[in-house]
């Protein structure tokens, strides 16, 4: 097998996909072994609400991929998204007493500020240069220009400080070393968008097991990132309800197959009179009609939600590029014709495959329905080798440095830190087991003692006389009271 490869991990709402490749000469990539991964039990709304499960499937993810290429794996790409993820726009400003020359240090100063910005339990991932404001004119590059007033626009992509972390917990809790992470709908619009697209102003749509992830471009620039909780597995628990309306008892696998077999964004005319009873099994119907319904309703709160997230000064420039879906989503029969239909912009089409040369053995382990667009991105842009063992770092059949990662003798040295680590904390168990024994007998014995000089005291014969003058002087007592009365 080769010894060169890049390991790209993307971890959706239904599925964890991981892809491993090797870049060629020709800029082409070779896919060597695709692995998947069952998420439904610990990723939600593409973030990580399981800890230990997520960090079981990385685990056997890694293991499948590891065992088809024969070669241990030294660290992978991830790709950042789901839910919270969003875009804001932010501006910094640098007066100066005089007209001078924009420098290379002023540009980086108002970076670095931008960058310092604190968003409460958000995590600054991405900083998208919009335009710079050199006084009164909008430039890209102000470099050189002389100006009294420097004004940075940006647009920073956020995405919530605890989810950043759970996701880096697990991944550390798996052993797997992270190369990079990124920002999985900026890489995909890298690969599915041309150029002339972004240009000319589009938005780009995927639609996902449990979000739909939206951004807009335009003069070749991020305008706005959002992620809505709206996804096709919406759908699927929309067809599963008709077992309370109906009562037909359909569960979320048969509602899954129902939604893929029959399910249309938008019925037309010509449609609706075919409309026929479906069978599910034995004397289980589902009107069309009804499913129609269920299915177009949904589907028109996903527009229109997805339309809401174009900015009103960008509304009007996505005639050009259009919109253009993606995703496992987008490929419900009648699709395109729904999002003609409610945002009334013609040109929509949907992106199957990424814009990228893919050689591969077994073209059936990567079908051209959109679902694999992400994975692809990321490791299209990975540009390290992430093969275990002193193999070769350069991916472009360079010299051998001898600074590749040797993965067997870091899982040794794991493995080994695990033993003594566990080893310790046995240590550690049994002397504060001892202790507590220890206190305990001596608690006991104190406890004995006092009871034995307890008992010794009551038979002295000190005490005894004490208790006869104690018993002596409440009969005189009790006697005056009785002469009082």
């Amino acid at each position: 097998m080769d010894k060169e490869f890049i390991i790209a991990i993307e971890l959706g709402s239904s599925k964890m996909t991981g892809i491993a490749g090797k870049k060629n000469l020709d800029g082409s990539i070779t896919i060597l072994a695709v692995a998947k991964e069952d998420s439904t039990l610990c990723i939600r709304k593409g973030v990580v609400y399981n800890i230990d499960k997520t960090t079981t499937a990385l685990t056997n993810l890694v293991k499948k991929l590891k065992n088809n290429l024969k070669t241990e794996i030294a660290k992978v790409y991830v790709g950042i998204g789901g839910q919270s993820l969003r875009s804001i726009k932010n501006t910094i400003v640098r007066e100066q007493p005089e007209e001078a020359i924009i420098t290379q240090d002023m540009v980086d100063s108002i970076l670095d500020s931008n960058r310092a910005m604190t968003y409460t339990d958000q995590k600054i991932l991405e900083a998208a240069i919009q335009e710079y404001k050199v006084d009164m004119q909008y430039q890209i590059d102000p470099i050189g220009i002389e100006c009294k007033r420097l004004e940075g626009n940006f647009l920073n992509i956020l995405w919530r400080r605890s989810f950043y972390n759970k996701l880096e917990k697990c991944f550390e809790s798996a052993h797997i070393r992270i190369a990079d992470m990124y920002i999985a709908p900026l890489i995909l619009a890298e690969n599915v968008l041309t150029e002339v697209e972004r240009r000319a102003g589009c938005m780009l749509v995927d639609l996902g097991a449990d979000t739909t992830t939206v951004s807009v471009y335009w003069h070749n620039i991020l305008r706005h990132l959002a992620v809505i909780p709206l996804g096709s597995n919406n759908i699927t628990k929309d067809i599963a309800s008709l077992q309370i309306e109906e009562k037909l008892q359909i569960d979320e696998n048969e509602a899954e197959t129902i939604k893929l077999r029959y399910a249309s964004a938008l019925t037309e005319n010509t449609d609706s009179n075919d409309l026929q009873n479906i069978t599910i099994s034995g004397d289980r119907n589902i009107d069309s009609a009804t499913l129609a319904d269920i299915v177009e309703a949904r589907i028109e709160e996903i527009i229109e939600n997805v339309w809401m997230q174009v900015p009103n000064e960008y509304a009007d420039k996505l005639m050009l590029g259009g919109i253009i879906l993606t995703g496992g989503g987008a490929n419900m029969r009648n699709m395109e014709k729904a999002f003609q239909h409610y945002t009334h912009i013609n040109k929509v089409r949907t992106a199957k495959f990424v814009n990228l040369t893919i050689n591969t053995a077994y073209p059936d382990q990567l079908p051209h329905d959109g679902s694999l667009n992400t994975v692809l991105s990321i490791l299209a842009k990975g540009n390290e080798n992430c093969a275990g063992n002193n193999v070769n770092n350069d991916l472009f059949n360079g010299n051998y440095d001898g600074t590749s990662t040797n993965a067997n003798a870091q899982h040794d040295e794991e493995k080994k830190a695990e033993e003594e680590r566990k080893k310790q904390e046995e240590e550690k168990k049994a002397e504060e087991e001892r202790r507590l024994a220890e206190e305990k007998a001596a608690a006991e014995a104190e406890e004995a003692q006092r009871l034995a000089n307890e008992a010794a005291r009551k038979h002295s014969p000190l005490h005894r006389l004490f208790n006869s003058l104690k018993r002596f002087g409440n009969t005189i007592i009790e006697g005056d009271n009785e002469e009082g009365k």
